[in-house]
């Protein structure tokens, strides 16, 4: 049985290529035309992007072998999860600015092609950093375990654009239309280039995926130093976070206790790093999580969340029926 193939500059810019077709046939033919993206349709495209994203896992299982196959769903799942959460963050600075719905997907269109060349940056930068310092996977895993712990305590229900760095700088060297221009992110007029709040917007959700970004890279390198799988799990959990955001955005009351599965996802993987031999082979204790396991451990939090958000929300709701119910 021949071993696994190597993975070349081909195969990167193939996947890349893809992506980039992906994204062109979304914007320019699917979405042409600004249209408030409904629920049935929001569902479809996030079935076709996890299909996409299984295709893709099981192409792995003859190309790289089983292995990274299960590292690749892991990874997935773990930046489509913490994505949820971002979710959450962008239907409030959508709120915040009172965006129009029409034009809500291509903010994310392109907040999201911004998204994953950042991303790709950091990647790069992540593993050439643990390619030559592989100590750095101790501050990895730290990092998860106190953001873990932090996430319990720390509440993220409002936002504050006056408080954004790169907002800020945008309105001191440009001027801001006070209204929407239909999808037009700039104009020019007689007083020359401006900014509508379209774009303050936009770079509202692109500060917002970094540091986002901060959490999850590190989360997958927990699961795999392997900068091919790093790379292709998150562009997959990324290019589905659009439609997910028009699945999930009307339904947060199901998700309460997301925010509190996600902490302990991330404490786990934080734990799995700093546990693993290959982080420091000759450390006296060592705890070698296999992938397959990390999976499960992983859904098994997630859907307990999940569960537990669906339960309650359900109870609430009989609850308020029964009180409106007349005596």
């Amino acid at each position: 049985m021949p071993g696994p193939i190597e993975i070349t500059h081909w195969h990167w810019a193939g996947f890349i290529l893809c992506v980039v077709l992906f994204l062109a046939l979304d914007l320019g033919v699917f979405h042409r035309q600004a249209h408030v993206v409904k629920f049935k349709e929001a569902l479809i495209w996030s079935s076709i992007w996890f299909t996409l994203s299984m295709l893709f896992a099981a192409a792995l299982v003859p190309l790289r072998g089983k292995t990274e196959a299960v590292q690749f769903v892991t990874g997935y799942l773990i930046e489509l999860s913490l994505s949820m959460d971002n979710v959450f963050v962008i239907a409030l600075i959508f709120a915040y600015f009172r965006v129009p719905s029409q034009y809500q997907h291509r903010v994310l269109f392109w907040g999201i092609l911004g998204a994953l060349i950042m991303r790709g940056l950091m990647i790069g930068a992540g593993a050439v950093l643990i390619q030559r310092f592989l100590w750095t996977l101790y501050l990895f895993g730290a990092f998860l375990v106190f953001t873990g712990v932090k996430m319990l305590f720390v509440s993220d229900e409002e936002i504050h654009p006056e408080k954004n760095f790169i907002l800020r700088l945008a309105k001191k060297y440009f001027r801001v239309t006070p209204d929407f221009h239909g999808q037009n992110f700039s104009l020019r007029n007689d007083g020359g280039f401006m900014l509508t709040p379209l774009a303050l917007v936009l770079l509202m959700v692109e500060t917002t995926d970094l540091i986002f970004a901060v959490d999850s890279i590190p989360a997958v390198f927990a699961v795999t130093t392997k900068p091919f799988i790093v790379f292709t799990s998150n562009v997959f959990a990324i290019l589905g976070l659009r439609s997910l955001y028009f699945v999930l955005a009307g339904a947060i009351e199901y998700f309460r206790y997301l925010k509190i599965g996600l902490s302990f996802v991330l404490v786990f993987i934080g734990v799995k790093m700093l546990l693993a031999p290959h982080a420091a082979p000759e450390k006296w204790f060592q705890v070698d999580i296999s992938s397959s396991a990390s999976l499960l451990v992983v859904a098994a939090i997630l859907a307990t969340a999940i569960a537990l958000s669906v339960a309650a929300a359900k109870r609430e709701a009989r609850l308020a029926r029964g009180k409106s119910k007349p005596h």
